[in-house]
């Protein structure tokens, strides 16, 4: 009477018995490695014979998930098996083992119907949300138009002028929204060549120093020189120049940025802590596509929301908070598993104390 399928076959793999919930997998006196085989239509496990023997002799129990399994009815079921040795009279002994199967085909038939309802709804908002972006800048570029041929009319061309360059700069920022729009829907990296994570952070704070400097901002850069290298690290390098060129916006005023980077565990930690306004709660809105703090005209809200997608591709995390002392502080973890092996050059020795970034006096 119990829904969990139980099966228990021999050393020979042959079934000795089998619950009602299990006859559709197999049956007493049939071969089970013939029987998953025949059955398994859509799996990563092509020899079940093999898998079953290494689950006997290493005297644990294996779990294999999401197996679409075809019925002799024609009916194709999703189950969960999970293989346990059974043990003989000598404790170092297999006599067969016992399988588990687990039907969850209603359960993720549920999740699958529950995911494509929230991307759905996420479509229906982020839909809402572009037009009313552009829908803003449309209106007034209309409203611009109608008032040049008004004085084209009369021949006013220097308000004609002023007009069209309105205009202009209207679908210039709907350019923009269209163009980080297609950012944010990319799937997949870009392919450059393997770049130390230290390197890309000090090739974002070159670019942006020049600006810093203008606005009074200072960036003190604490680097561990055990970070490793990754793949793909252009699309890095824009996460980092979106942090820090928010970080500088973020201090009209002037403040200081730091950066520091080093090893967690196995996760590569890169931290930008800076002196500004601070973020409004909670956080984690600053996340979401268009949302923004900026003035009407000055950011389309996308920025964060294409670093959060691109650090999220290397299996990694970013996340927001306020710092106690004032100020936001973004965090960017890569996991060493998203990481290349660095090259070293024979006899090369490598840095593994905090440092300066490279050029930069530890002011920018």
């Amino acid at each position: 009477a119990l829904p969990l399928g139980l099966v228990v076959f021999d050393g020979r793999m042959r079934v000795t018995h089998a619950n009602t919930a299990a006859e559709f997998l197999a049956r007493p006196g049939e071969c089970l490695t013939d029987a998953l085989k025949r059955g398994a239509v859509e799996s990563q496990y092509e020899d079940w014979g093999a898998e079953l023997r290494r689950t006997l002799e290493s005297r644990l129990p294996k779990r294999f998930e999401h197996i679409t399994y075809r019925t002799a009815d024609g009916r194709e079921l999703i189950v969960n098996l999970t293989c346990s040795p059974l043990a003989g009279s000598r404790a170092a002994e297999a006599i067969g083992g016992l399988l588990v199967v687990e039907d969850v085909t209603a359960s993720i038939g549920m999740e699958k119907r529950l995911a494509v309802s929230e991307r759905m709804a996420a479509l229906g908002k982020l839909a809402a949300r572009v037009a009313h972006e552009l829908n803003n800048p449309l209106d007034g570029i209309l409203r611009y138009l109608g008032l040049a041929q008004r004085v084209i009319e009369r021949n006013e061309a220097d308000k004609a002028r002023h007009y069209l360059e309105e205009s202009r700069a209207g679908m210039l920022r709907m350019a923009q929204i269209v163009t980080d729009l297609l950012e944010f829907s990319r799937s997949a990296h870009a392919s450059y060549e393997d770049t130390g994570l230290n390197t890309i952070v000090e090739e974002a704070v070159k670019v942006l120093s020049d600006q810093a400097a203008r606005t009074g901002v200072s960036i003190v850069c604490a680097f561990d020189g055990k970070l490793p290298v990754v793949r793909g690290g252009g699309n890095l390098f824009q996460v980092f120049c979106n942090i820090i060129k928010n970080a500088i916006d973020a201090m009209p005023s002037g403040g200081t940025l730091t950066i520091g980077s080093a090893m967690t565990g196995r996760e590569a930690v890169i931290r930008f802590e800076d002196t500004g306004t601070g973020l409004p709660e909670p956080t984690e809105r600053v996340f979401e596509p268009f949302f923004t703090t900026k003035a009407p005209g000055k950011g389309t809200g996308l920025g964060l929301a294409i670093c959060r997608d691109i650090v999220e591709k290397y299996h990694g995390r970013l996340t927001a908070e306020n710092r106690e002392q004032g100020g936001a502080r973004f965090t960017v973890r890569i996991p060493l598993e998203s990481c290349v092996p660095p090259r070293r050059a024979p006899g090369a020795s490598a840095r593994t104390g905090p440092r300066q970034a490279e050029g930069e006096s530890g002011n920018a």
